[in-house]
């Protein structure tokens, strides 16, 4: 385990009367307030009509900010910044999934920076202070609620950047599983593999003596797998949404990497993938993380790999070698995703090899030349991966 310091401000409200904070927290922050949301499902659930209620009882002034898509641009950032600047903005309170979390991040810390705030995604720029920024969240997937994550997408280049620093952490989340009821079940999936994603990040590393977060993320992985099957049969099972809710949260909030170097190769594979092609990122992530694992496996995976396949999808240690326990593991763990009506390969999804090498100078140029810690990738390896993919 090596050193760390743990610190995670974000003031959690959750539960069936969570929406109740609101009013309190409003008040911490100030009334003149940018509502950040995508479509139209909040007004479908009535979770619009819900906290306008509450922001008009407080005499708040609001300025809305809708449309925002999966895969969050740019484009929309920017309004979302010259809207708080024209009218004195005090806080920004996103209300969705991850893409509307994450377009707030990049306003909110956009709006105190003098700069370009693509800058800020670029390492051009940096910030010291943010406008505070609380979330309500529908959609239990990126974990943003409670990370110092943020990704956004430049839509004149299919450029998708993300950028880590404490300022991303939102001042206070509120999480309801009711909320979650009416989801799709291809965002119910996409979320699951999203979640299941970012703890399986932190869980490949190189760093040993970790039992102590193993052991967490591997009971937080098993509890995904089990009540994702219950919330496709019942949609409303508030125990099992809440679950896979308070999970989706903690796998992104940085305890899970606690004495450890956590890997991310997987993710930056996948933002390329998404950014080019437009697809889910949770769907995205269903066929590269299992190509990621096959092609690590034989460059000095096998004893995680096949830990993994162990403890969490219950391969039996006498199964044959390291590398067959990590094989069925992998075979598993697609099998999984399937039983979501998820796809695993990329022509599945009308996708080709002509962009591979695009992606992967991109993806490897991200990081200097080499992407990854649990297996250091050059673009010849990230080409390599998407054609394991194919």
């Amino acid at each position: 385990m090596i050193d760390f310091t743990f610190h995670n401000p974000t003031r959690i409200h959750f539960g069936k009367d969570s929406l109740s904070h609101l009013k309190e927290e409003v008040l911490r922050y100030g009334k003149r307030v940018l509502l950040v949301y995508g479509g139209g499902s909040i007004k479908r659930i009535g979770l619009y009509d819900q906290v306008m209620s509450i922001l008009n009882e407080l005499g708040a002034t609001v300025w809305e900010l809708g449309g925002v898509q999966p895969n969050p641009r740019l484009s929309l950032v920017y309004k979302g910044i010259d809207m708080c600047r024209e009218n004195g903005v005090e806080l920004v309170l996103a209300v969705g999934g991850g893409s509307a979390i994450d377009t707030a991040k990049a306003i909110v810390s956009g709006a105190c920076y003098d700069g370009d705030a693509w800058d800020l995604f670029t390492g051009k720029g940096t910030n010291t202070e943010t406008l505070p920024l609380g979330t309500i969240v529908t959609i239990p997937a990126a974990g943003s609620e409670m990370s110092n994550s943020c990704v956004i997408t430049r839509e004149e280049d299919q450029c998708k950047r993300g950028r880590n620093t404490p300022l991303n952490f939102p001042c206070f989340s509120i999480l309801n599983p009711e909320y979650t009821y009416s989801l799709p079940p291809y965002q119910t999936a996409c979320g699951v593999v999203d979640i299941m994603a970012h703890m399986m990040e932190r869980y490949f590393t190189q760093v040993e003596n970790v039992e102590l977060t193993d052991r967490l993320t591997e009971g937080a992985l098993r509890t995904v797998i089990n009540n994702a099957p219950i919330v496709f049969e019942k949609p409303e099972d508030y125990d099992a949404r809440a679950e896979i809710m308070w999970a989706g949260c903690l796998a992104h909030n940085t305890l899970y990497q606690t004495g450890r170097v956590g890997d991310w190769a997987s993710h930056k594979l996948e933002h390329e993938l998404s950014a080019l092609y437009d697809i889910a990122h949770g769907a995205g992530l269903a066929i590269i993380f299992p190509a990621w694992m096959k092609y690590t496996l034989p460059r000095g995976g096998e004893k995680k790999l096949a830990q993994f396949a162990i403890r969490v999808f219950d391969v039996p240690e006498d199964f044959g070698t390291l590398e067959e326990i990590a094989l069925e593991g992998i075979r598993r763990l697609e099998a999984f995703y399937r039983s979501l009506g998820l796809t695993t390969t990329l022509h599945e999804n009308g996708i080709g090899a002509e962009d591979f090498d695009r992606m992967a100078d991109r993806c490897a140029a991200m990081m200097g030349g080499s992407v990854g810690f649990f297996v250091k990738l050059n673009a010849a390896d990230c080409k390599a991966i998407y054609e394991l993919a194919l």
